[in-house]
C-alpha cells in the first residue's frame, strides 16, 4: 500500500490547494476529507462550487461520481466472511479504489481479514485527510498544479491500478469500450456525465463479452 499512498499525497495536497481557492476555511477541507472520503466527488465539488453552493448539483454530481462504490462493495463484500456486520459496515466507509483494488488483489491469494483491511485502510484514510489540511494551508505555495505536473498524479494512479487488473483482450473491449464513451459524452454532454457514460458502456461491453464466452462453450 506504500506506493499508493505515496501517490495519493500529491492528490490531497492539490485537492486542498483548490478548495481553499475556492474559499473554504481549513476547518471546512478537513471535515470535508474526513466525512466524505472520496477524491474523485471532492475535485467534481470544488469544479461546481459556487456562492451560494448549489447542493442539489453537489450532490447529483457526487452521486454520479461514486454510483461505482455500489459495485465495488458488492464485490469485495463476498469476500468478508471474517468480518462481523459492524466490521464490514466500517469497512465500506473508508472504501476507495485503491482499497478496493488491494482488497480485491489479496482475496485472490488469501482470506481477508479485519485487520489486514485496517492496515490498508486507515493509513491511506489518514493522508488523504491529513494532505488535504496541509494543501488548504499551503494553498498559496502550491500555485497551478499543472505547472509542476501534479494534475496527472490522479489519473497515474487510476492508469496503475486498471493495468492491475489487465486480462489480455477481454479487458481491453471493456476498458476501450469505457474510454470511447467516456470521451463521446464529455464532448456533447455537460457536467460530469461522462463518468456515468464510461461505466454504462464498460458493462455493456462486459455482458456482451460474458454472452460471446457463453454461447461459444
Amino acid at each position: 500500500m506504500a506506493p499508493l499512498i505515496v501517490a495519493v499525497m500529491p492528490i490531497g495536497l492539490v485537492f486542498g490547494a483548490v478548495a481553499a481557492a475556492k474559499g473554504l476555511s481549513s476547518l471546512e477541507v478537513l471535515l470535508m476529507s474526513a466525512l466524505i472520503f472520496a477524491g474523485g466527488s471532492q475535485f467534481v465539488a470544488m469544479d461546481i462550487w459556487t456562492h451560494p453552493a448549489s447542493w442539489n448539483a453537489l450532490a447529483f454530481s457526487a452521486l454520479l461520481v461514486n454510483i461505482r462504490h455500489v459495485l465495488m462493495s458488492a464485490s469485495i463484500g463476498t469476500k468478508m466472511p471474517a468480518f462481523s456486520g459492524p466490521a464490514k459496515y466500517a469497512a465500506m466507509l473508508l472504501l476507495a479504489d485503491e482499497i478496493w483494488a488491494m482488497a480485491e488483489f489479496h482475496a485472490g491469494e488469501t482470506r481477508l481479514t479485519p485487520a489486514w483491511y485496517a492496515g490498508l485502510a486507515l493509513p491511506f484514510y489518514c493522508v488523504w485527510v491529513l494532505t488535504s489540511l496541509a494543501g488548504s494551508i499551503a494553498g498559496a505555495f502550491v500555485g497551478d498544479p499543472k505547472t509542476i505536473g501534479l494534475d496527472f498524479a490522479f489519473p497515474a494512479v487510476f492508469i496503475v491500478l486498471v493495468m492491475g487488473f489487465w486480462k489480455g483482450r477481454e479487458a481491453g473491449a471493456v476498458l476501450a469500450a469505457s474510454a470511447v464513451a467516456a470521451v463521446i459524452a464529455d464532448q456533447f454532454l455537460p457536467g460530469v456525465w461522462y463518468i456515468a457514460a464510461g461505466a454504462a458502456a464498460g458493462v455493456a461491453a462486459t455482458l456482451f463479452g460474458s454472452q460471446r464466452g457463453e454461447a461459444r462453450a
